[in-house]
């Protein structure tokens, strides 16, 4: 059984930073790409960021580049997304998710493809 939590969401302020952790637990995470989805109100699911198994590629939604960053830590079996300048306009609910990748290991799809799926944690962001 695949587990991926979410933590770290709240309420913040614009301009100010938040950092998302996605704990794994099931799986060896170094044989899976990450990645960072979220879901405004209204809106579909769209893909933030993800990082590839073997941690050399990274990828950013255009409305992020520069604000996010995205990186692993296999020994503690996390993944993090650093939030800086947050503005109203990132508020949703981000989800991270895995993707078995042990041959493709640069790989670090942007779409739904993955197959394992957290439950998401709330961002805020309001003065």
């Amino acid at each position: 059984q695949l587990w991926l939590v979410e933590s770290g969401g709240g309420l913040v302020q614009p301009g100010r930073s938040l950092r998302l952790s996605c704990a794994v637990s099931g799986f060896t995470l170094n044989a899976y790409a990450i990645g960072w989805f979220r879901r405004a109100p209204g809106k579909e699911r769209e893909g933030v960021s993800c990082i590839s198994s073997s941690g050399d590629n990274t990828k950013y939604a255009d409305s992020v580049k520069g604000r996010l960053t995205i990186s692993r830590d296999n020994a503690k079996n996390t993944v993090y997304l650093q939030m800086n300048s947050l503005t109203p306009e990132d508020t949703a609910v981000y989800y991270c998710a895995a993707l078995r990748s042990i041959y493709r290991r640069s790989y670090c799809p942007m779409t739904n493809e993955y197959t394992d799926w957290g439950q998401g944690t709330q961002v805020t962001v309001s003065s």
